[in-house]
């Protein structure tokens, strides 16, 4: 089996358009910047896992992901879409990932990587009801059709979903993605 490309998904961090329901506790601005960090934060712990990875990005030109976070990175246009549709794209094996969560680290990217020749799917599960990471041996077609993204119903969805395809996947441990000012609590160092 090849080894599992990652692919993070990312959003230029525009005032205003990034992380928006952090507006509220943090300002336009605030927000863009803390989201900034946490997707620097991403692409080192990818760096640092040793694996193939790519981002997938949205809002801004690929060009200038690159001459911000590296111009050797691989940065491709997430394409049209809603969330299912561009993460049936990635190609499989593969891993997904935000960028947006504090707690990821190299060794969980590894530990997703490891399972995945004898697993069909690993999954991180979120603190909020979604995911923050989702590996898949090979293609599920129906898996991220008409999912109501951004609600506490994605993970068990998502689960049952695999139990119809008769996958047990891989548990990784559950993380906190920062979506909303109450999910700063558990980071104040974020805020520093």
């Amino acid at each position: 089996m090849n080894t599992p490309q990652i692919a993070i998904f990312a959003r230029w961090p525009e005032p205003g358009k990034a992380k928006t329901r952090l507006i509220p506790a943090l300002g336009a601005e605030g927000a863009a910047r803390l989201y900034a960090s946490l997707l620097e934060l991403t692409v080192r712990e990818a760096r640092e896992s040793g694996l193939p990875f790519h981002l997938r990005v949205t809002g801004d030109d690929p060009a200038r992901f690159r001459e911000w976070l590296g111009e050797e990175l691989d940065v491709r246009d997430q394409g049209s879409g809603d969330l299912g549709e561009k993460l049936a794209r990635v190609p499989t094996p593969g891993i997904m990932i935000g960028s947006d969560c504090p707690g990821l680290t190299a060794a969980l990217l590894r530990e997703a990587a490891s399972v995945l020749p004898n697993r069909n799917a690993v999954i991180g599960p979120a603190a909020d009801g979604g995911y923050w990471l989702l590996g898949l041996r090979e293609p599920c077609p129906d898996l991220f059709t008409d999912i109501a993204w951004s609600t506490p119903e994605v993970y068990p969805e998502t689960l049952r979903r695999l139990d119809a395809y008769g996958i047990n996947p891989h548990l990784l441990p559950e993380l906190t993605d920062i979506d909303t000012g109450e999910d700063l609590a558990a980071w104040p160092e974020l805020l520093g």
